[in-house]
Order: structure tokens, then C-alpha cells, then sequence
């Protein structure tokens, strides 16, 4: 029977009200859930790549991976890893980055970026292919040897997309004489875009875009892919050409070296959104590093909840049931 107020015969148990929340980590560590909580909504970003050396192509993005409905138990830990970005190359191609996980009953792992190819190493073999990952590292530009283009690296179907081939040579030249459509590092890769092929014979390739999450409570872009690095002409001679230097992808990719007003080195992918490094320039009597990729992150994204044990009021029922909130303890 029930009574005056709308509420079942019987004690009346309190109610426990669980808010919303969310748990971000910068840094690896321990996801402690809240007691009523059953599933979690996740964002899992890996490190980024490493932008290669001397015209190197830029790093990719490390994986991005975001979800709702994720199964935890309440009241439990989990471990969480994130992971580093991978070093800039030095003579050498970039490093791939490190896997970001959370460590639920069934593991969420992201791809760590991949390294970008290193370019102008020397007479031979030149350049390098980018490396595979989460989004894939650019290829390096093509060497004096004429070698090239070099290849991108994939990305991993679902977290990223490839890196782009460098920009083939166009004739045979000595090394004093560069020719056009030579020397470029391509685009890594990023979540939402590939990186991209250098558009002119004076300018490396941007890197591919992010992705976009509100998941922390303000909109933000991650895992943009690192930019190519362009053969810095003016160390050649003031009468060549200089285009500006490749951007990053949105989401924290870095700059590649060279260009007009460019720094020699890559900038470096943003910490904690898993943007790849830019990758180096080269002149005539330097070679320039690559720069590291950004490390990655992991936000979970705890719902409110409201429940009770044995007999409860109908209205507070009513309401929360009718809201989606109400778990019976």
C-alpha cells in the first residue's frame, strides 16, 4: 500500500547521489573507480613520433581512441600507461613513440606514433621510409644520391592515418645544384588527416590533422601529425627561393625545419596530446635534427549515479529512472 506522499510502506533508505567524473592523467598511474560506477567513457592518445634529420619527414600522430560504454567494476583500480614521445632523429630517422593503455578488464591500447624517415644523411643511401604506427611518419627527402622518394609509414585502421611519400627528384643534380621538387621531408600522419605530400619544390609537407574531444569538459584537438622539413636553399645560394615552413597538423604537431623564418631544427610535438615531431632542415654544410614527439594522455569520464538499497521513495524512483541514473545497489 502505498503512502500520502507517493512513497512505498516500509523504511525509508537514503539515497546516495554519485556526481560525475573526470580523471585525467598527464603521467602514468592508478584509475581508482567510484564506488556505483559500471562502465566509463575513455580517451587513450599514445606518444608521438619523432621527426627525422636533415629534410626528414615529420613524426606521426600516436594513436587516438575514444569511446563510450567501456565495462569497469566499482571500487576497483586500474593501471594506466601513457606514453612517451618518441626522440627526433639525429643523422638518422626519427624514434617511434610509446603505446598509451588503459588497463581495464579489457585493455584499451593506442599506437605509438611512428618515427619520421630521416632525408639528407649523406652521399648515399639518402633518404628513409617513414615508420608504421598509430598515424604513420612521413618519408624523408629524397638524398643526392637521387634516391627516393621515400616511402610514408601506415597508420593503425581506426586510431590514425599514414604518412605521406616524399617528393620524388625531379632530374639529376650535383650537389651544389639542387634541383626542383628535391630535398623535401613529407607530412606525418594524424588522427583525422594523412600527412601531406610537399607541395612545391621550396616547401616540406604539413602534417595531417587531429581529432577533436570534449571529453574533458572543453573542446580540445589531438594527436596532429609532425611537419616535413625543407631544404633550407638561402645556405645554398640568396638566389633560390624559400617558401614558409610546413606546419604542423592541428593537435599539437610540431612545425618542420627550413623555410622562410623556420628554425633548422623540427618543433616539437606538443606534450600530452600525442603530436608528432617536426622534422629537420638541411643546408649546404649542416645537417639539422628532428624534434621529439609530444607525449600522450588519458582522460576517463566517470557518469553520474544515484541508487539505493531495499525500500525507496517513488518519486526520487520516478526521476531517475526517467534520467538514465538510477542503479539498484
Amino acid at each position: 500500500m502505498a503512502n500520502s506522499n507517493g512513497g512505498i510502506v516500509g523504511v525509508d533508505n537514503p539515497v546516495t547521489v554519485q556526481a560525475e567524473q573526470i580523471t585525467t592523467f598527464n603521467a602514468s598511474g592508478t584509475l581508482t573507480t567510484q564506488p556505483q560506477t559500471t562502465s566509463i567513457e575513455y580517451l587513450v592518445v599514445a606518444g608521438g613520433g619523432g621527426g627525422g634529420s636533415t629534410s626528414g619527414g615529420g613524426g606521426g600522430a600516436g594513436g587516438f581512441r575514444t569511446a563510450t560504454g567501456n565495462p569497469v567494476s566499482g571500487n576497483s583500480p586500474y593501471p594506466i600507461t601513457v606514453g612517451a614521445g618518441g626522440a627526433g632523429g639525429s643523422n638518422a630517422k626519427g624514434t617511434s613513440g610509446s603505446n598509451s593503455i588503459l588497463g581495464t578488464p579489457t585493455p584499451i591500447t593506442s599506437t605509438a606514433g611512428g618515427g619520421g624517415g630521416g632525408g639528407n644523411d649523406g652521399p648515399a643511401p639518402g633518404g628513409a621510409n617513414g615508420l608504421s604506427g598509430g598515424s604513420g611518419g612521413g618519408g624523408g627527402g629524397a638524398g643526392p644520391d637521387l634516391s627516393g622518394p621515400n616511402s610514408g609509414g601506415a597508420g593503425t585502421p581506426g586510431q590514425g592515418n599514414a604518412g605521406s611519400d616524399s617528393y620524388p627528384p625531379a632530374a639529376p643534380f650535383s650537389l651544389i645544384s639542387p634541383g626542383p621538387g628535391t630535398r623535401m621531408g613529407a607530412g606525418g600522419g594524424g588522427a583525422s588527416a594523412a600527412g601531406e605530400f610537399p607541395p612545391a619544390n621550396n616547401t616540406g609537407g604539413n602534417g595531417g590533422n587531429g581529432s577533436p574531444s570534449t571529453i574533458s569538459g572543453s573542446d580540445v584537438t589531438y594527436a596532429g601529425g609532425g611537419g616535413g622539413g625543407t631544404l633550407n636553399y638561402a645556405t645554398w645560394s640568396p638566389s633560390y627561393s624559400m617558401g614558409p615552413p610546413s606546419s604542423g597538423g592541428t593537435g599539437g604537431g610540431g612545425a618542420g625545419g627550413g623555410g622562410n623564418g623556420g628554425t633548422a631544427n623540427g618543433v616539437a610535438g606538443t606534450a600530452n596530446t600525442g603530436g608528432g615531431g617536426g622534422g629537420g632542415d638541411y643546408g649546404s654544410t649542416t645537417t639539422s635534427d628532428g624534434s621529439a614527439g609530444g607525449s600522450g594522455i588519458v582522460i576517463v569520464k566517470e557518469a553520474a549515479a544515484t541508487s539505493a538499497s531495499g525500500v525507496w521513495d517513488m518519486n526520487a524512483l520516478y526521476d531517475n529512472v526517467k534520467a538514465g541514473s538510477w542503479t539498484n545497489a
